[in-house]
């Protein structure tokens, strides 16, 4: 069973910085993208960062120049270091991984259950 698991999650104050981490485990062949999501209270889950195994990213609008993404591919590991974060960056924020397993034929979409950060004075 292949899954992943977010952590780093917390509060913090606004103008402060936060390091989210994401390991992937499982029978696990590839792992083409690995990003995170985000789900505000009252909106829908968007997009983030994105990172695909060759290293190219892709950021939302509103975090550019604040969130890093990186990862490690011999880990099976993503991190979200956020900085200059504000009150509209609370959230819960998801780990999401396309993945194919050492058995599969093609990649499924792998999420983990979510970790709260709180950016709060």
């Amino acid at each position: 069973q292949v899954q992943v698991v977010e952590s780093g999650g917390g509060l913090v104050q606004p103008g402060g910085s936060l390091r989210l981490s994401c390991a992937a485990s499982g029978s696990i062949f590839s792992i083409y993208t690995m990003g995170w999501y985000r789900q505000a209270p009252g909106k829908q889950r968007e997009l983030v960062a994105a990172i695909t195994s060759g290293g190219d990213t892709n950021y939302a609008g509103s975090v550019k120049g604040r969130f890093t993404t990186s990862r490690d591919n011999a880990k099976k590991t993503v991190s979200l270091q956020m900085n200059s974060l504000q009150p509209e960056d609370t959230a819960v924020y998801y780990c999401h991984a396309s993945v194919k397993s050492t058995m599969g034929v093609r990649y499924v979409e792998v999420w983990g259950q979510g970790t709260l950060v709180t950016v709060s004075s």
